[in-house]
């Protein structure tokens, strides 16, 4: 008996052991499991991240250091022949992929990481091929505009033809500023539109050709021939847009379709329903143009348009001087006897009425004033000094007693008292 009961007996334990069961095991080898994926997981994002840390400093580095990493860029000292190109766009990325078109800079990436920035503008501009990116973006922020091509500035009271006055000193007039707007070098070769050209596409072409407005169309179809029939059609203001390599018919077209819309947004057209309502929207824009050349001070606009139209009403000849210096070659303050007589579609001691077309440019002041004339019965006014002081009248003996005033300050000097 006692060797059986020896058999079925458990065996004994160590101090310090402890029995595990199946159960047990198996608990263990879950939690093992479980730690196991943990870490893989942790390891996994540990990896991830170190790699898009890695990516960040390796192009941060490459911005700043510009090492092999950096965009392509063209080397300095390998640039190419001249050319024109068309920077249009919102954004840097945008110019900066019509200068890659152009053969200018190698890379967007580049381009953008020289400009930073810097402001730049739209427009044409003349460059060489493979340039640096850095020295693309310098000409382009010059200050100087050296590099910019297809530049108009028409200031107001500006003709089409050159004038000179009687200090000997000439006023280039919108078709020369035009010829020097499209000079450009284009693959080693300069290239100009000449003044002539602009001054035959202008007396030749069609209305429609010239993008002549409906409300100016029967003036300018008239007056087929002579180029001032577009006078006062370009308006002021900065045209930047420019294709220098255009031809003279498309230049004008454009300057002329786009300054009947700026005029327009004026209230041209709806100057017959304002106090200027004898006048068909044409006829306010010749208006403007006398009012325009005729007095320096803007608060005065108001009051000479309104001179116009009483001497309109009146049947009176306007008798403005600046209608007799518009066709003469050179151009004073003063006009004498002889200028008075010439019998021209613009001089207004010579004929009734208004001028064939606008005498220049209007300006927006100008054009506003004379759409909303000040209420006067004023027929004669009369500039007596040099800051611009302008005398308004209806009686003619008091008008005399002004001019008088011009005299005695300098200011005129023909058909002055002795």
């Amino acid at each position: 008996m006692s060797d059986g009961w020896n058999r079925h007996r458990a065996e004994p334990v160590a101090v310090g052991e402890q029995r595990t069961t199946r159960a047990d095991r198996r608990r263990a080898a879950r939690q093992a499991r479980v730690k196991r994926r943990r870490r893989v997981a942790l390891l996994s994002i540990l990896m991830v991240f170190l790699v898009v840390v890695g990516v960040v400093l390796w192009t941060v580095r490459g911005s700043l250091f510009g090492d092999a990493a950096a965009p392509e860029d063209f080397a300095s000292g390998q640039s190419g022949a001249e050319v024109v190109v068309h920077i249009t766009g919102e954004n840097n990325s945008d110019f900066a992929q019509n200068l890659v078109d152009a053969g200018v800079v190698k890379s967007v990436g580049a381009f953008n990481r020289a400009a930073g920035d810097k402001p730049i503008s739209a427009g044409y501009y003349e460059l060489r091929k493979t340039l640096p990116a850095s020295e693309a973006v310098t000409m382009l922020v010059d200050p100087a505009r050296s590099h910019r091509v297809g530049m108009l500035n028409v200031s107001p009271g500006a003709v089409l033809d050159d004038k000179r006055n009687k200090d000997n000193k000439v006023a280039p007039g919108i078709f020369s500023q035009l010829s020097a707007a499209t000079a450009h070098t284009d693959g080693g070769v300069k290239k100009q539109t000449a003044k002539a050209d602009f001054v035959k596409a202008a007396s030749t072409a069609s209305v429609a050709d010239l993008g002549v407005p409906d409300w100016a169309a029967a003036t300018v179809n008239r007056l087929k021939g002579d180029h001032r029939r577009i006078e006062g059609l370009i308006a002021p203001g900065v045209w930047d847009q420019i294709d220098p390599s255009g031809t003279p018919l498309s230049i004008l077209k454009e300057l002329i379709a786009a300054s009947a819309k700026k005029y327009e947004a004026q209230g041209l057209l709806d100057a017959s329903r304002s106090s200027a309502a004898n006048l068909a929207p044409y006829q306010v824009l010749v208006s403007a143009s006398i009012v325009e050349r005729e007095v320096n001070q803007a608060d005065d606009y108001p009051k000479v348009a309104r001179v116009i139209l009483n001497r309109l009403a009146k049947n009176q000849k306007l008798e403005m001087d600046s209608t007799v210096n518009y066709t003469e070659a050179v151009t004073g303050i003063d006009v004498v006897g002889e200028q008075l007589l010439k019998k021209t579609e613009w001089n207004t001691y010579a004929k009734t009425g208004l001028p064939a077309t606008p005498i220049g440019a209007v300006g927006s002041p100008a054009l506003v004033a004379t759409e909303n004339p000040a209420p006067g019965p004023w027929l004669y006014f009369v500039t007596v000094d040099s800051q611009g002081t302008t005398l308004f009248t209806d009686d003619f003996a008091q008008h005399e007693r002004n001019r008088q005033k011009a005299c005695d300050t300098k200011f005129l000097t023909v058909g002055c008292a002795k």
